[in-house]
C-alpha cells in the first residue's frame, strides 16, 4: 500500500474530487486546496511528498507559488497545465517544477509521472556516505547538498539524481534521451527542455562560471558530458 503523502492543489473543485477519489483508491495519502494561498499554509503545518499545482489560478498563480514552495521545501512538485507551448513548460520548470502534465490528461500517463517523480533521490542515494571532491568542489548526496568554494547549496531531488547520473557516468557523451530516461523515466525520450533547464539550474550551483562551465559540458545536438579526471579529483 502507497502511503506518501500528496497535495492538489486546483481551483477546479471537480477535479480536486475527482483526483481526490483517485489516488485516494490506489493508497495515497490525498489532500486538497483551492488556492496557491492556501497550499503554502499548508504546507507550513504538514509534510508532503509530492504536489500537484495547477498553473492557472486566481490570486496566487500556480508559477508563484511554485516559486514560494521551492524557495522553502524540496518538495517535488508536478505542475498541472492547459497551456502547452514549450516556453510555458520551461517556465515551470524554471520556477522549480520537478515535471509538468498537460491538461486534459489520461489518469494512466499522470500516475506513470506521479510514481516517476516520487522515484527520485531513492534512499540508496541518500545514503550514500562518500563525499565527491572535485577541485573546490564537494558533494554529498546523502546530505542533498554541494559546497562550492565554501557556500553550500541544497539540491532538489530531481537535481541530485541528474548530478548522480552524472558523475557515475564520467568523461562520456550522453545522450539526451539516455539522460532523460534514467533520470525522469521511460516516457520522458523527448522532453529535452527539461533536461536544458535542469543543466542549468545544476551548473548554476556546481560551476565556479556556470556562463563557462567545467564540468558540464553540451555536446552540441548530442547531449552533454560530465568533466572528471585527475586534475579536478574524485572520491
Amino acid at each position: 500500500m502507497n502511503s506518501s503523502r500528496i497535495l492538489v492543489v486546483d481551483d477546479e473543485p471537480q477535479l480536486r474530487r475527482a483526483l481526490r477519489s483517485t489516488l485516494s483508491a490506489l493508497g495515497f495519502v490525498v489532500a486538497d486546496t483551492e488556492s496557491g494561498e492556501a497550499a503554502l499554509q499548508k504546507v507550513r503545518s504538514e509534510k508532503f511528498d509530492l504536489i500537484l499545482l495547477d498553473i492557472n489560478m486566481a490570486g496566487l498563480s500556480g508559477i508563484e507559488t511554485c516559486r514560494a514552495l521551492r524557495a522553502r521545501s524540496d518538495v517535488s512538485i508536478l505542475m498541472l497545465t492547459v497551456r502547452d507551448r514549450a516556453e510555458d513548460k520551461i517556465e515551470a520548470l524554471d520556477a522549480g517544477a520537478d515535471g509538468y502534465v498537460t491538461k486534459p490528461f489520461d489518469v494512466n500517463e499522470l500516475l506513470a509521472r506521479i510514481r516517476a517523480t516520487l522515484r527520485r533521490a531513492p534512499a540508496s542515494l541518500l545514503g550514500e556516505s562518500r563525499v565527491l571532491h572535485l577541485d573546490g568542489l564537494e558533494i554529498s548526496f546523502r546530505d542533498r547538498q554541494v559546497t562550492l568554494e565554501g557556500r553550500a547549496t541544497r539540491l532538489t531531488p530531481t537535481e541530485l539524481e541528474l548530478l548522480h547520473y552524472f558523475v557515475t557516468h564520467p568523461n562520456s557523451v550522453l545522450p539526451h534521451d539516455k539522460i532523460l530516461q534514467a533520470v525522469w523515466g521511460p516516457d520522458y525520450g523527448d522532453e529535452v527542455e527539461y533536461l536544458r533547464v535542469f543543466v542549468n539550474q545544476l551548473r548554476k550551483k556546481i560551476e565556479p562560471d556556470p556562463a563557462r562551465p567545467r564540468y558540464i559540458l553540451t555536446e552540441p545536438w548530442l547531449g552533454y558530458r560530465f568533466v572528471m579526471n585527475a586534475s579536478t579529483g574524485g572520491i
